[in-house]
């Protein structure tokens, strides 16, 4: 009755100090209309009642804007925020929109002996007590076996909290929600790591670049080796000049050296990778490792030389692309070193790490440790792949060559993604040595039938692309011309490699031009050959063994089976039926 008595004016004055009740402001109100309360959610809501009359006052003028929660990829190099932020990734980590980068759920707390075992053992039949039981020896035994299976709290580390995109690499191997992957904003490496390592003063600092050995050229960070490059040279004048110089050490190493074949000299590897990194702008190496992280080949000597390079409070970075390793080889480390042991995610998925990580406790003394997200590459066909198809390009398990001798006018193709085309050669033939996933089927046929197996071949038996008009997404096709020479027949002279795929290698004792086609913007090189191996057993004509087209030509084949029962059935419809004649006398009494 006293509410239907008063104005609406005099009761909005009267409720509005009941609801800054439910609410503790710290700035002062700027308008004075109520405040708009939309949804309120409560942990407990039989506890914590509105009165449903205060969500009638909204101010419906200004319309409500919801904010994108802030994101970053600076990661945790601050100590102030690593507790907020993901240690598998490096995001920030957030619990309140499932649809924003870092969401996670926080696991329920469980008993100290939730582990323990239950005992499923039958009870034994006996017609009476046993004297054991009488004099309490079972009794005592089965409670000291109960204690030693019972895990003690503090006997094994607790495993840390991830947010939902690791959880989803760590046990199914892909993103949870590749819609989110499209809210991070592009991580600057000079802003973020670049300016650290060009500053004069500050922790000594150490360049890891981490390089893919199955994808040198495609994963060497060239960027990355000609900025630090030029810091030291720049640093290095000015400590000879008597000025604070703080000149960074830059250590190569090359990752996954397992997948090369185990018949490559380790001398001539490592030739090969310090002409190469010299001609991508790396001319200031202090040191070259050939380290495979999955079966521990190189890692301890890798720590030995990292930490006499840092110092007791160096820092140190692992840069480079998405997919090369960094997050691998740092777990290694942390096993290897025998200190702690860091939890960073680990999948064959491009751009793992969202934000920089500092790892801690691996390194000895106050040495820090620090991942960072992996650099995009565009000229990389992986790039432009789906999830599917970077399974086909992906490279496992140790490369093995296939090779083909062919003449001039004809073709090899790599899948729907590279074909090298023998236009002229000065000897009879010419043999060509193909190194990339044994997932990827290859061809070889005349030239003149191309046109063919680009239009009835491509996304079908030559995978990847997957699926018709696949190939049109990637991109225009390009030629581009090379003219190569070797000296010699037994082994490979020339690699004409492509980024994110694999190479051709070929061997040959004279000249040769060879067209080379992939999608536009893909980084087509020729260098001198890597694995100058080739296999003892030639590929024949046509399309190579393999799941892929397998499938293709079954599916191929039951598509003509059907066609031609369509086309059978069309016809004998057509046929007009014949009249049917009828027994007169037959059918009369």
């Amino acid at each position: 009755m006293i509410i239907r008595s008063i104005s609406s004016s005099k009761l909005k004055k009267l409720i509005f100090p009941l609801s800054l009740s439910a609410y503790t402001h710290k700035n002062p109100i700027p308008n004075s209309s109520p405040p708009i309360l939309e949804n309120v959610y409560t942990q407990n809501p039989a506890k914590t009642l509105v009165p449903p009359f205060l969500f009638s006052f909204r101010n419906y003028s200004t319309p409500i804007k919801i904010q994108s929660l802030p994101v970053s990829r600076d990661g945790n190099f601050e100590e102030s925020i690593s507790d907020v932020v993901c240690p598998g990734c490096g995001v920030k980590m957030q619990d309140s929109d499932q649809k924003q980068p870092g969401y996670f759920i926080k696991p329920c707390v469980k008993p100290p002996n939730y582990k323990t075992p239950i005992n499923k053992n039958p009870v034994a039949d006996e017609p009476e007590i046993s004297f054991s039981l009488k004099r309490g020896l079972l009794n005592e035994d089965v409670e000291h076996e109960n204690q030693e299976n019972v895990e003690k709290p503090g006997q094994k580390g607790e495993k840390p909290v991830v947010c939902a995109r690791c959880h989803s690499l760590r046990h199914y191997g892909k993103v949870k929600d590749p819609s989110v992957e499209n809210l991070l904003p592009d991580f600057d490496f000079d802003h973020t790591v670049g300016r650290r390592l060009m500053s004069s003063s500050g922790a000594r600092a150490v360049v890891l670049m981490v390089v893919d050995a199955s994808d040198f050229d495609g994963s060497f960070p060239r960027k990355v080796a000609q900025l630090v490059s030029r810091t030291i040279e720049e640093n290095s004048r000015a400590w000879k000049e008597g000025k604070s110089g703080n000149v960074p050490r830059m250590v190569l190493v090359v990752t996954k050296i397992d997948l090369l074949p185990s018949s490559l000299s380790p001398t001539r590897l490592e030739h090969w990778v310090r002409t190469r990194a010299r001609e991508g702008g790396a001319i200031k190496l202090t040191s070259v490792h050939m380290v495979s992280a999955v079966r521990d080949w190189g890692v301890k000597n890798l720590i030995d030389d990292v930490v006499g390079l840092a110092g007791p409070r160096g820092h140190i970075w692992a840069v480079g692309a998405q997919n090369a390793g960094k997050s691998t080889l740092i777990n290694a480390i942390g096993k290897c070193s025998g200190g702690n042991l860091s939890h960073l995610t680990e999948a064959p998925v491009p751009g793992t790490t969202l934000g920089i990580l500092r790892v801690e406790g691996v390194l000895p003394r106050n040495a820090k440790l620090f991942d960072t997200p992996g650099l995009l590459h565009p000229h990389q066909i992986s790039t432009r792949l789906t999830r599917d198809e970077q399974k086909l390009v992906h490279i496992s398990k140790e490369l093995k060559p296939r090779t083909y001798r062919i003449k001039v006018g004809h073709s090899v193709h790599i899948g729907g993604l590279m074909r090298l085309d023998v236009e002229e050669l000065s000897v009879d033939s010419v043999y060509v040595t193909v190194w990339a996933s044994p997932l990827i089927p290859l061809h070889m046929g005349r030239t003149e039938n191309v046109s063919t197996m680009l239009e009835e071949h491509f996304g079908r038996q030559l995978q990847p692309p997957i699926g018709e008009g696949r190939s049109e997404e990637l991109g225009k096709w390009l030629k581009k011309e090379f003219h190569v020479n070797g000296n010699m027949w037994d082994s490979s002279s020339v690699d004409i490699a492509a980024s994110g795929l694999g190479w051709f290698a070929i061997g040959l004792k004279g000249d040769a031009k060879l067209g080379v086609w992939t999608y536009d913007g893909v980084d087509v090189i020729v260098r001198n050959a890597l694995l100058p191996n080739r296999s003892y057993d030639f590929e024949v004509a046509g399309f190579t063994v393999s799941k892929i087209v397998s499938t293709a030509d079954r599916s191929s084949n039951k598509q003509r089976r059907d066609e031609k029962k369509r086309k059978l059935s069309d016809s004998t419809a057509e046929k007009p039926a014949k009249p049917s004649s009828v027994n007169v006398a037959s059918t009369t009494c």
